[in-house]
């Protein structure tokens, strides 16, 4: 096959995929994770029902590639001439939550946590897809002259400390969102861990925590 027969083919496949997207980002908004099927989603984006498996192998990896798009659309790196601050992070995310699509990555939780099989990996993909974007952040403002291989790990570290902060302050939201305001929530957030993220690769990590006082040290000593 000439390059142009198969770049015209990879053309067709991308389209084909982005109408799936579409159209399931749609169904999903109107009708819900659990009463949308492949029937639907062929029938409003015009492409055969088999092709959606082909593309996404099921209906939990159809989620998370529009939620990957929809993260992408509002935090992706495309949207910043430079390096964003943590407040500028923060305050997109919780654009993307009011958007109205983003509880879906919450939709197949539950089957990602009892299952070994592709939900579950799926899921953790997603996941490290997520925290691989924070590195990506930390690393751009990494200051020269420190150790890389620590560098990487304390980074790393923070990303999944940062995720699992918004991840989880994202879910109550949606469970309770009377109970959780999701801006001064996650405006909190940057205030806590601001300043401990700017002294990240200068600060000293002790390898045990402080030892306790011992019993009875500073009291005066009993006599006789």
């Amino acid at each position: 096959m000439s390059s142009s027969g198969r770049r015209r083919i990879d053309e067709i496949g991308d389209e084909s995929r982005r109408r799936i997207l579409d159209a399931a980002e749609e169904l999903f908004a109107e009708r819900g994770f659990e009463r949308t099927s492949f029937v639907d989603i062929a029938e409003r984006s015009g492409i055969s029902r088999g092709s959606i498996p082909w593309h996404f192998k099921n209906k939990e990896g159809l989620v998370m590639a529009v939620v990957e798009r929809a993260v992408d659309r509002f935090l992706g790196p495309a949207r910043y001439d430079s390096v964003p601050s943590l407040s500028e992070l923060v305050h997109d995310y919780a654009t993307w939550v009011r958007s109205g699509n983003s509880a879906l990555m919450f939709s197949v939780l539950t089957e990602a946590m009892n299952s070994s099989g592709a939900v579950h990996a799926q899921y953790r993909e997603f996941l490290e897809q997520r925290r691989s974007g924070v590195e990506s952040w930390l690393r751009a403002q990494r200051p020269e002259g420190v150790d890389p291989a620590v560098a990487a790990e304390k980074e790393r570290a923070v990303a999944i400390i940062l995720t699992g902060a918004v991840t989880g302050i994202h879910l109550q939201s949606v469970v309770d969102p009377d109970g959780v305001d999701l801006e001064e929530a996650l405006r909190s957030l940057v205030t806590l861990v601001g300043g401990s993220v700017a002294d990240l690769w200068t600060g000293s990590t002790p390898d045990e925590p402080p030892a306790a006082k011992k019993r009875g040290s500073g009291s005066r000593k009993r006599t006789g």
